[in-house]
C-alpha cells in the first residue's frame, strides 16, 4: 500500500483551482472503483450517479489542512464540483475552520449558512458526518441561535437533511446537552432508511454516555417498536444481559 503524502506547506493563495489540481495528482482508477462500490453509486442505491476520482480520505484531509485558509467563495466552488472527493475536501476545510479557536462567531455563522445553502451538494452520509457537528451544531450551541432548523431538517423528505438534523446534535452531546438528541431521535423513529437508523442509534448511544438513565428511559418507551438497527446501535455499550433485555422487548398486542 502506497504511503499517504503528508502536505505541510500552505499555499499563499488557496484557491479552488489549486486544490483541485493537487487532488487530481492523487487519483487512482482502482481506488475510484472501490469507493463507488462502498458509497453505493449503483442504480437505485442511495449514492446513485455520484462520481469518484479515487483519492484516499487521508490524502483529502491532509490537503484540506494545508488549504484551511481558503476563502468561503472558493470553498463554495469546490462544493459545486460533481466529484465526491472534491466536495469532501470542501467540507473538511469548513470543518477545520469551524474547529479553529481563531474562528469568530460571525465567521462560524457564515460557515453554517454555507452548509445549509449548499445542502444539495452534501449528498452522502460521509459528507454530512464530516462537519455537521461542528459547523451546524457548533454554531447553534455557541451562538444560542434557535434550534428550530434541526427539527425542520428532521422532517425533510431528503435523507441527508434528516441525517444532518441528528448528527449535528453530536456537538451538543459533547457539551452535556442531550435534550435535542432525544427529541429529534423521537421524530426519526419511524424513518424507513437504515442510514438514519444508524445515525440516530449512534447519537442515542453517545447521549447515553452522558446520562445512561435518560437513554434507558427512552428505550423503555420505544425499544419494542423502534427499528432493530437503530436499537442495536443505541445499546452497543450496554452489557450483554441489558442488550438482550431490550432486543427481546416486543410490541404490545
Amino acid at each position: 500500500m502506497a504511503a499517504i503524502e503528508i502536505i505541510s506547506e500552505k499555499p499563499a493563495n488557496p484557491t479552488a483551482i489549486g486544490f483541485t489540481e493537487k487532488m487530481e495528482t492523487y487519483h487512482s482508477p482502482a481506488e475510484a472503483m472501490k469507493l463507488m462500490r462502498y458509497f453505493k453509486t449503483g442504480e437505485g442505491e442511495y449514492g446513485e450517479g455520484d462520481i469518484f476520482m479515487g483519492v484516499r480520505m487521508g490524502q483529502i484531509f491532509a490537503l484540506a489542512k494545508a488549504y484551511i485558509n481558503m476563502p468561503l467563495e472558493e470553498i463554495e466552488k469546490l462544493l459545486d464540483s460533481p466529484i465526491h472527493e472534491i466536495r469532501t475536501g470542501a467540507l473538511s476545510i469548513i470543518d477545520k475552520q469551524a474547529r479553529s479557536k481563531k474562528t469568530t462567531l460571525d465567521q462560524r455563522k457564515l460557515l453554517y449558512e454555507l452548509y445549509l445553502r449548499k445542502h444539495d451538494r452534501i449528498n452522502n452520509w460521509d459528507l454530512v458526518d464530516i462537519c455537521a457537528p461542528h459547523v451546524v451544531g457548533g454554531y447553534l450551541y455557541l451562538s444560542g441561535a434557535p434550534r428550530d432548523v434541526l427539527y425542520k431538517l428532521a422532517l425533510s423528505e431528503v435523507i441527508w437533511e434528516r441525517r444532518t438534523a441528528i448528527v449535528a446534535t453530536g456537538y451538543f452531546i459533547k457539551k452535556g446537552d442531550i435534550e435535542d438528541t432525544f427529541r429529534i431521535a423521537e421524530l426519526l423513529l419511524g424513518d424507513k432508511h437504515d442510514l438514519i437508523h444508524k445515525a440516530t442509534g449512534w447519537m442515542l448511544r453517545s447521549a447515553g454516555q452522558v446520562h445512561r438513565g435518560q437513554l434507558q428511559k427512552f428505550l423503555d418507551q420505544y425499544a419494542a417498536t423502534m427499528p432493530r438497527t437503530l436499537l442495536r446501535y443505541a445499546i452497543e455499550h450496554f452489557d450483554k444481559p441489558l442488550r438482550s433485555h431490550y432486543m427481546g422487548l416486543k410490541r404490545a398486542g
